[in-house]
Order: C-alpha cells, then sequence, then structure tokens
C-alpha cells in the first residue's frame, strides 16, 4: 500500500519572502524605537506542501501486461537524445490547421524563429513528433468543490496514465491537493504504483491549486532539467478557484515558465457555464504552450485525456541558439510562426534567462 508523504514548508515565493520581510522590519523597528503596550507579531507560517518522497521502487521487468499499456521503445528504436549546450533553448510545440487537427509533416525551413524580438542565431536540431523521454505530473485537485465526477475523474487519468508512459524511459508523479498539496506516488515509470497514487486521493478541504502548481514545478520538473532535452507536461484536474495559496498565480505561472513545463488544465465546472476559474486554467495553458478543456460531460473528460495524449504524440521539438543572449536572468519572448498563415502554431511564451 503507497504511503502519502507528509507536508513540509514551502520555501518562500516572491510574494511570501516580501511579507516576512515587511515583519521583520516592522519587528526591527518596534525593538528599536519600544513603545509600551505594542509587541511585533510573529511570522505566518508558510503553507504546508510535501517533503520529497522516497525514490520509488525499482521498475518492474515489462510483462505482457505492461507491453499492451504502452509502446516501449525497442532495440531497433531510435531513442532521441538531444544534448543541450550552454546557451541552448529547447521548445516543444504543436502545429494545427483551421480545423484543429493536427500537423505532423513540416519540416524546419517552414517555420520562423524568433527569440526575444530578433530571429534565432542558429538552429541545433530540429525533430518531428520526437522519441524524447516524457516527464508528467498529475495534479488533481482534491478539494470540496470538485466531489461530483471526481471517481470518474481518477479512472480516466490511471487510464491516461497507463496509455502515456512507456516502461523504462517516461515518468510521472501524482499529487493531490486541497489546502495542501500530498504527493502520493513520486516519481516512477510503473503505471500501478500511478494508479495507486491516484485511488489514494479523497476529496475534501479547501483550494491551494497555486501552491500545488509552484511545488510541482519547482521541487519535481524544474529538477529534471540537465543536458538531455525532454518533454515535460503537466495536466491539471481542478475547477480553477482557489483561496488558500500562499504565492499567487503569476507566481506559480512563472515557475512553470523556469521550469519548461507545458500545462494542460481539465476543468472539474459542472455547472455548464464558464467562470472564473476556467479563466485561470487557460492562462496557465496558454503561458505554456499547453491547452484548456471544459468537459461539461462526464464522457468528455475521457476525451480530454485522449485529445491530451494525441498532442504529446504530435510535438515537434527545435533546439536553437538565440542571439544577442545575455545571463542576466531577464524574461526572453519565443515566437515560432509557420510561413503556411492556415496553420497556428502553439508553444510556451518564454522563457526566463539564466543568470550569473
Amino acid at each position: 500500500m503507497a504511503v502519502a508523504q507528509q507536508p513540509a514548508e514551502l520555501p518562500s515565493a516572491p510574494s511570501a519572502t516580501l511579507q516576512q520581510q515587511q515583519q521583520k522590519d516592522a519587528a526591527a523597528q518596534a525593538a528599536a524605537n519600544p513603545a509600551p503596550q505594542q509587541s511585533s507579531s510573529p511570522a505566518l507560517p508558510l503553507p504546508a506542501i510535501p517533503k520529497d518522497a522516497p525514490s520509488a521502487p525499482a521498475p518492474k521487468p515489462p510483462t505482457p501486461q505492461n507491453d499492451a499499456k504502452a509502446d516501449t521503445p525497442s532495440d531497433d528504436q531510435a531513442i532521441t537524445k538531444i544534448v543541450v549546450g550552454v546557451n541552448e533553448v529547447n521548445v516543444i510545440f504543436t502545429v494545427t490547421d483551421k480545423r484543429n487537427r493536427f500537423v505532423k509533416d513540416l519540416s524546419q525551413p517552414d517555420f520562423k524563429f524568433v527569440d526575444d524580438g530578433k530571429p534565432v542565431a542558429s538552429i541545433r536540431d530540429f525533430r518531428k513528433e520526437t522519441n524524447l523521454p516524457l516527464r508528467v505530473g498529475l495534479l488533481i485537485d482534491s478539494s470540496n468543490s470538485i466531489r461530483d465526477r471526481f471517481k470518474f475523474e481518477q479512472e480516466s487519468a490511471i487510464e491516461f496514465l497507463n496509455q502515456i508512459i512507456r516502461p523504462k524511459f517516461d515518468k510521472a508523479f501524482v499529487i493531490g491537493f486541497d489546502t495542501t498539496a500530498e504527493v502520493t506516488q513520486d516519481f516512477t515509470d510503473d503505471t500501478d504504483l500511478l494508479g495507486k497514487g491516484v485511488r489514494m486521493l479523497r476529496p475534501g478541504g479547501g483550494t491551494a491549486m497555486y501552491d500545488a502548481i509552484y511545488y510541482a514545478c519547482r521541487d519535481k520538473l524544474l529538477k529534471e532539467n540537465g543536458n538531455t532535452a525532454m518533454r515535460k507536461a503537466m495536466i491539471l484536474l481542478s475547477d480553477g478557484e482557489d483561496n488558500q495559496s500562499r504565492v499567487t498565480r503569476e507566481e506559480a505561472v512563472e515557475m512553470a515558465q523556469r521550469a519548461e513545463v507545458i500545462i494542460y488544465a481539465i476543468s472539474t465546472n459542472t455547472s455548464g457555464l464558464k467562470l472564473r476559474g476556467d479563466k485561470v486554467l487557460e492562462r496557465f495553458a496558454e503561458a505554456t504552450g499547453g491547452r484548456a478543456f471544459f468537459p461539461f460531460k462526464i464522457s468528455d473528460v475521457a476525451n480530454a485525456f485522449s485529445e491530451i495524449q494525441d498532442e504529446l504524440r504530435s510535438q515537434y521539438a527545435v533546439s536553437y541558439v538565440p542571439a544577442d543572449f545575455k545571463k542576466d536572468g531577464h524574461y526572453r519572448a519565443i515566437e515560432i510562426a509557420a510561413d503556411n498563415k492556415k496553420y497556428k502554431v502553439r508553444a510556451r511564451k518564454g522563457y526566463y534567462a539564466p543568470k550569473n
């Protein structure tokens, strides 16, 4: 039986840091100029989030049942490995036509790549739907606001992981969140363990969605950055409402961009109307090059997972060197356009340059 991790403190985001600093300044001023009947208040605790999970058990050898769940790269199949240079930028993107069908047969000359307002200096690598390793974070809202279809959404998420995670190649983790985030299964390629992690979740409590996204990106997916390119995606099931987070929405967006994560959001709103939370989900998806889905009928939930699965198999990957690149920590916008104006390119909006 899987054991969920106990929560720990969320290290400060900028907004939380500012709040703590203001409290410290107030305390220092009070100490310098003591006034009777006045005392400084202690700093408020930051939101609880999980510690790093213990390492997952070693993956089981592939069995006939596992082979049926996902396609494992064979010995004859070339596994894509892009070695990333110091100043190279990697972008995963998707192309669709006017009917929203995936376009998979384009080549590098069919695109224009612009970084921070200037054409890129050089293209180091370009691939159609690559065989890049996949890292997936499944974040499920387990607050009181999403009870209606919870069981069906759990089973749809498990089926998605069974189909998309290839043994010994891809990995995923599971986080449930209400007032706090809880890692019920850390990174693994074992879909049985992932399924148990999803089934452990029980609805109840408030909603700290921004904290959960911030943590999953910074402490899980950002740590997957290395010398080899990979695809990183987050599947977010929520109504988009947040009433408990200590980090802001934009701080969570920024952390997702730093971690180079594509967010696919599936709304759990069952009202039939587009509510404020749905617009929040759209913001996360648009900023990271993902999509937001609004399945009003219960059967549409499984369809949303199926569309995400199709998209993950219909992507392009480009690695380029920016012109006039500076390691100054500034945000740099990315623009990718197809020469054929009938095609729409969806990619993350930008990234933060490393800082010396």
